[in-house]
Parts: C-alpha cells; sequence; structure tokens
C-alpha cells in the first residue's frame, strides 16, 4: 500500500494552527515551570523543617505519579472540589507547570549546591543578606551549570505536551487526530506530525548548544 499524503496537505492550516498552540503551551509551562522549581528548590534547601518537608514531599509526589493522572485531576477533579469548569488550556499550563517544576527542583537544587560556599561566604561578608546573595551571586552562578538541563527539561516538555490531546486540546497531536478521523488515515498524518515535533526540538537544540557555546566563550576570556 502507497502512502498518499495529498489528502492529508488539505488539512495543513490545522497542523500549523496545532504547532502553534503546542509551542504557546509549552512556553507558559516552561516560564510557570521554573517559577515553580525556582520555589521549590528554595524550600527544599530551607533550614526550617516544615519548608524543607513541604519541598520534598511535593517533588516526591509528582515526580511519583504519571503526568496523565496530573492532567486529569486537575481538568475533571479540581471542577468537582471548586464547583466551575476549568478551560482546557488552563488546565493544561497548570498540569504540565507542576509537573516540570518538580523536575526543575531537582535541576535548579543541583545547581545551587555545585556553586562553591566560599561564593556564599564571600557576599554575606560584603554585608548581603542570604536573600540577595542567591539572588545576585549564587543563583546567576547556578544558571550557567544548570542550562544544559533546563534546555533538557524544555524539550521533554514541549514532546510530553502532547498528552493534552486527551482533554481535547487543540494542539498539534489533537489536530493529527482530527485529520486522522476525516481523512480514514492514519500513518500520514501521524508521519507529518512527528516530523513538525522533531523540527521544533532539533531548532531549539540548536539554539541551545550556540547558547552554550558563547556562555563558554564568555568563560574564557
Amino acid at each position: 500500500m502507497s502512502l498518499d499524503f495529498s489528502r492529508v496537505s488539505a488539512y495543513s492550516p490545522l497542523l500549523v494552527k496545532g504547532t502553534v498552540t503546542t509551542l504557546e503551551l509549552t512556553f507558559f509551562s516552561v516560564i510557570l515551570g521554573i517559577a515553580i522549581g525556582l520555589i521549590t528548590a528554595l524550600l527544599k534547601m530551607s533550614n526550617f523543617k516544615p519548608l524543607s518537608v513541604l519541598g520534598n514531599v511535593y517533588v516526591e509526589l509528582i515526580r511519583g505519579t504519571p503526568l496523565l493522572v496530573q492532567l486529569y485531576i486537575v481538568y475533571y477533579g479540581l471542577p468537582q472540589l471548586i464547583g466551575h469548569d476549568i478551560p482546557s488550556f488552563p488546565a493544561a499550563v497548570a498540569a504540565l507547570s507542576i509537573n516540570s517544576g518538580a523536575y526543575v527542583a531537582e535541576i535548579i537544587r543541583a545547581g545551587i549546591q555545585a556553586v562553591d560556599y566560599g561564593q556564599m561566604e564571600a557576599a554575606r561578608s560584603l554585608g548581603m543578606s542570604y536573600g540577595l546573595a542567591m539572588r545576585f551571586v549564587i543563583i546567576p552562578q547556578a544558571i550557567k551549570n544548570i542550562l544544559p538541563a533546563l534546555g533538557n527539561e524544555f524539550v521533554s516538555l514541549l514532546k510530553e505536551s502532547a498528552t493534552v490531546s486527551v482533554i481535547s486540546m487543540g494542539d498539534l497531536m489533537r489536530q493529527a487526530d482530527i485529520i486522522r478521523a476525516a481523512t480514514y488515515t492514519a500513518f500520514e498524518p501521524l508521519i507529518e506530525v512527528a516530523l513538525i515535533y522533531f523540527a521544533m526540538t532539533y531548532i531549539f537544540s540548536s539554539f541551545q548548544r550556540i547558547l552554550e557555546r558563547r556562555l563558554k566563550a564568555g568563560d574564557t576570556h
């Protein structure tokens, strides 16, 4: 049986729309995930036991449960508790952000702990508070260390965003399902979607490698 992409090509606008939605979803989820991860990392490193326990519980709970279950809890479970439906886009962003935040927290924690403790002591000796030292001395250095891992997390989140199609979110995977149902073909639309995902991840990975080289070059000068 030969492949026929002609029937699928008529639905290209749907793929474009799905690609834009997927990128928007990933962008907002990454931003929120980094914010959640930073807060959680600081909680885990806190000397105040209840805060460190809270951070650890969050990380272990999220990392120990599937993303699909978390997505269902946000989209189907929360409306039952609050008495209001949650639109698919905010629900998808919330679930992906919460999931990503747990992994980003571990990345950031490892990056902060990799910075020589002498940097903190030097900052404190200059009169900086702990918060100022973390903000202006430790975290900027940690970012350089964790950039590759954060880039990998972005790529993983981009691919995992396909999960949101199960809540009728109009992402790239959902559009492929629509095309498959309309054309009675499965292989062609899925191949096109796979190529689009590959192109997005390859482009981002290329930018990431360029940024890493520039940062390394800056360190040598």
